[in-house]
């Protein structure tokens, strides 16, 4: 029986001319398509028009997608995307930090509800559901690349990942990961789904999502491989600097989200019957 996993799979699918479909990619639009059709469910379980809801995708997509990238470039290689600005947009080269999806999305969301009149706590707490779940697909589609893996290990599960070079076993670190972001979806769908009071506690479902992923997230990082060489020596790498305040800001929503009545208003006042006459006379 072997004592390590051999890891040599190709990320990419085909390749067409200057056309490369990857699997990470396949993974990433996958995981939108599900994130989709579960707000299909929060929007229809709260009578909302699924109009609204393609206009939340659209800032979703791009706010997560800017957030990702910005992400990785100023946190971890900000000398030289600074240096080379237009390499910052080759997204499918890989190089996407999670820490930048967490203030990009908040960041494009609270535009998109300052637009559209919606509380916007109300909309965090429910985002966050299907962002851990694309966390998880992310993860899968970093074990395809072979990348932001752990160090080595003696332990049977430990990957050795031929198409990198290696040939130690490493932790398979995005499967720990995935698998984390996996159980804390299902969590704040429970929530949300079973426990009424909790979902409607503003807050709350977004303060859980910060410390149980940045928590897990800063643990973790103990057992990765450095990223980046200004890394090497630091007591603490750079995504567990990152992930400090996150937990903080994420333990500071729940306390207050107890501190206030609970409040299932969608819009702020005023706004909901603004928005409403909008869609209708553009239906006529």
């Amino acid at each position: 029986m072997l004592a390590f996993i051999t890891w040599s799979v190709n990320p990419e699918i085909f390749a067409i001319g200057p056309i490369h479909l990857r699997y990470y990619g396949i993974l990433f639009a996958l995981a939108f398509m599900v994130d989709y059709a579960i707000f299909v469910r929060f929007f229809k379980r709260d009578s909302l028009p699924l109009q609204l809801l393609d206009a939340l995708t659209m800032w979703a997509i791009i706010s997560t997608v800017v957030g990702l990238r910005l992400g990785h470039c100023l946190f971890y290689e900000p000398v030289y995307y600074l240096s080379h600005p237009l390499e910052m947009l080759k997204v499918w080269e890989g190089g996407l930090a999670s820490h930048g999806a967490a203030v990009g999305v908040p960041l494009g969301l609270y535009l998109f509800c300052r637009k559209y009149g919606m509380r916007y706590l109300w909309l965090l707490d429910r985002i966050v559901i299907v962002v851990a779940l694309t966390g998880f697909f992310i993860r899968m589609g970093n074990l395809i690349n072979s990348e932001i893996y752990g160090m080595e290990t003696s332990l049977p599960w430990g990957f050795v990942f031929t198409r990198r070079g290696e040939v130690a076993p490493k932790h398979p670190t995005q499967i720990y990961e995935a698998l984390a972001y996996l159980c804390i979806f299902f969590v704040l769908y429970f929530v949300y789904l079973k426990k009424e009071t909790l979902r409607n506690r503003s807050g709350f479902l977004f303060g859980v999502f910060l410390m149980l992923v940045f928590g897990f997230r800063f643990f973790v990082e103990f057992i990765k491989e450095r990223q980046v060489a200004f890394e090497q020596g630091m007591p603490l790498d750079m995504g567990q600097l990152l992930s400090i305040p996150f937990i903080l800001v994420g333990i500071g929503l729940m306390v207050y989200s107890f501190k206030q009545e609970p409040n299932a208003a969608i819009f702020v006042p005023g706004a909901e019957k603004k928005y409403r006459s909008k869609l209708e006379n553009k239906k006529k």
